[in-house]
């Protein structure tokens, strides 16, 4: 076999970029004008919201958050675990030249292009950590807030004065689910990288099918049809 030509892989690694830099904004600008998981989501904080505005006891709603927090710890916990393995890789690359050439379809590849794909993957699950820590921050803060908000049938607030309250704890959960999020779409765009080992082509046909699954599962998946029930966007 020979080795794959270095513009392929600059072509193939722009590609990539382009379609997941590409994806996000398309999803952001989107989502503020049609039906989606996240503006749907958003639209039942709210609710949620309001409706914890009026309890006494909020250990339950306490609980949800901080069961919101474990699934991003878990996430953050594995993206170092993953860095951890990558790292290990990085430093016994004449051994993974050796396997990787025992992959049916694979092409050769130098320790250069080996070692700056594993440096890709390393660099995209640094940045998966750093969206799963903020994530948790966020949601610490929204605890907080949940913890400290007036009560409505106990204090002198007005209708407004509610309204602003749970619009402020729904806000902060839905930025702390934004950075899950990217979180998340960082691990699907690196399963994709992963196939970049095999050889270009199989990479770049694996990111369009990464982006075609986010695609459909946050604007077209039949649990988004479900939630949306009877909201719709404002």
């Amino acid at each position: 076999m020979t080795i794959e030509p270095l513009w392929l892989d600059i072509f193939a690694f722009v590609f990539f970029v382009l379609l997941w830099a590409g994806y996000a904004s398309f999803a952001k600008k989107r989502s503020a004008t049609d039906v989606c998981l996240a503006s749907v989501m958003h639209l039942y904080r709210v609710q949620w919201a309001k409706a914890l505005m009026s309890r006494e006891n909020r250990i339950a709603d306490i609980s949800v958050i901080m069961t919101f927090e474990r699934n991003m710890a878990f996430l953050g916990s594995s993206a170092l675990i993953i860095i951890a393995g990558l790292l290990t890789l990085l430093g016994n690359t004449n051994q993974a030249v050796n396997l990787f050439a025992h992959i049916p379809f694979a092409i050769d590849q130098n320790l250069a292009q080996l070692e700056l794909k594993i440096a890709i993957l390393i660099a995209m699950f640094v940045y998966a950590f750093f969206k799963f820590s903020w994530a948790m921050r966020q949601t610490s803060f929204a605890a907080v807030i949940i913890a400290g908000a007036p009560q409505g049938h106990r204090e002198e607030l007005s209708t407004q004065e509610e309204k602003d309250a749970a619009e402020r704890i729904a806000r902060v959960v839905s930025m702390a689910g934004h950075h899950f999020n990217f979180g998340i779409r960082t691990y699907y765009f690196a399963l994709a990288v992963i196939t970049w080992f095999i050889n270009s082509w199989v990479f770049m046909g694996a990111t369009a099918l990464v982006v075609w699954v986010l695609y459909r599962r946050e604007f077209r998946s039949s649990v988004l049809h479900t939630l949306a029930g009877n909201h719709s966007k404002a």
